[in-house]
């Protein structure tokens, strides 16, 4: 198998701490911004995408190398009203938060795994999913590649839908 060989599967409750490490790369996504783990996780409207994994409606994938080493993950987490995510739409919409290795960035690790969990969501019945992305980020023209499409701008940020057909 090559270098940049690597297989998808579906997230367990034995990837949380995983799915914390790629919040954390998610969170870092500018090569200037290096914001610690615990400085992340300390943020209450960060941290709750992973607080509790899983809950009843999360779901998600992670990406694995041919040697077994994680690489990257993407997830689907439902959260309210009463604490509502940075692309949260409405009640019933899952948020998506996509985090990948950056050794693996722009080799097909986040397309592999945003159609995974677009391809779980659509199983589980989802109508549509989001996200927030901020404008700089070079994964905006991944989502819109995926289909998702603006729905609200922020200062520096877009939310973005994707209907699930």
């Amino acid at each position: 198998m090559s270098d940049s060989a690597f297989s998808i599967r579906p997230a367990t409750m034995e990837d949380a701490r995983l799915l914390t490490d790629m919040l954390v790369e998610a969170a870092n996504w500018h090569p200037e911004r290096k914001r610690s783990r615990d400085a992340t996780l300390a943020d209450p409207a960060v941290s709750h995408y992973v607080a509790g994994w899983p809950r009843p409606g999360d779901l998600g994938s992670v990406a694995v190398t041919a040697n077994g080493t994680t690489i990257g993950a993407c997830w689907l987490r439902l959260l309210t009203a009463a604490d509502p995510g940075y692309g949260f739409v409405g009640p019933g919409v899952p948020e998506l938060t996509l985090g990948v290795n950056p050794a693996w960035r722009s080799r097909g690790v986040g397309r592999a795994l945003l159609q995974a969990v677009v391809a779980q969501a659509r199983e589980a019945g989802f109508a549509r999913i989001s996200l927030s992305c901020e404008r700089a980020n070079f994964a905006m023209s991944l989502y819109r590649g995926e289909g998702f499409v603006t729905v609200e701008s922020g200062r520096d940020a877009d939310t973005m839908v994707r209907t699930l057909n």
